[in-house]
């Protein structure tokens, strides 16, 4: 981390967990065991239906709510779907973008990753955009190149003034839900990666000033280690924030010294 020049953000991916029912309890007891955080930014991307009871359950705290998606269109006749403006009316704040799981599952690419970008910008949204390598892709050493090529489409387009509202997000695909961790180094290694682009696209300024998490598998265990690394700036976790000891935790592993 290096909070001189950036901040610091924890953030949440409840994926398809937890009830609306569950969310003030679960809050109640984060904000015990968490009444402030010194440093970083806490941040929960919740389901669509949870959004309503988040917003309330979190709202005396310093914690954000996000969503997991959302549609690249401003309106029309998209069944089901969710649009950037809906969320920001609700009084979100974040969302994530290009999750492993929705490539994996439902066919996002990177040019809807950034058609969804700039939805998510124009609404004044703060998009946590993915990006991330395969177990396949790790092996065959073409991680570093994929990895460019994410973040340059996620990219594409998006001006240097709006740089400021963007998380990068680095998730090896092969250490989501699986348990397996890149190590602190591997993970600096492709972070570091992502400054490079994001300095070459925008310049040094923008670059030292970029959020670049670790999403593959942080825990309460391993997150100190991670995020001592200088260009690890946070985390975006899946099951362990789900557990408000073990987010908890990972919290204040961020907000060390």
């Amino acid at each position: 981390m290096n909070r001189k020049y950036r901040k610091t953000i924890i953030a949440g991916n409840w994926k398809m967990n937890m009830l609306a029912s569950q969310v003030k309890p679960f809050a109640e007891e984060l904000k015990t065991l968490n009444p402030r955080a010194k440093w970083c930014e806490t941040v929960f991307c919740v389901p669509y239906v949870m959004i309503p009871a988040a917003l309330k359950a979190f709202k005396d705290s310093r914690v954000a709510i996000g969503a997991e998606n959302l549609n690249e269109n401003p309106k029309g006749a998209f069944t089901g779907e969710v649009s950037a403006a809906m969320l920001a009316d609700l009084g979100v704040k974040y969302v994530i973008i290009g999750h492993s799981e929705r490539r994996q599952y439902y066919g996002e690419t990177d040019i809807s990753v950034n058609k969804k970008v700039h939805a998510a910008l124009e609404a004044g949204l703060n998009p946590i955009v993915c990006v991330g390598e395969s177990l396949e892709q790790r092996e065959m050493d073409i991680t570093l190149e994929l990895i460019t090529l994410q973040v340059k489409a996620a990219l594409a387009g998006v001006p240097a003034e709006k740089m400021r509202r963007i998380v990068i997000a680095y998730e090896p695909i092969w250490a989501i839900g699986t348990g397996k961790t890149a190590t602190a180094e591997q993970a600096n290694e492709v972070c570091c990666a992502i400054r490079t682009v994001i300095r070459k696209l925008y310049g040094a300024r923008i670059a030292r000033a970029t959020t670049i998490q670790y999403g593959g598998s942080m825990n309460e265990k391993n997150a100190r280690e991670l995020l001592a690394q200088p260009d690890i700036d946070g985390g975006l976790i899946g099951g362990a924030s789900l557990v408000p000891e073990k987010f908890s935790a990972i919290i204040d592993a961020a907000n060390q010294e």
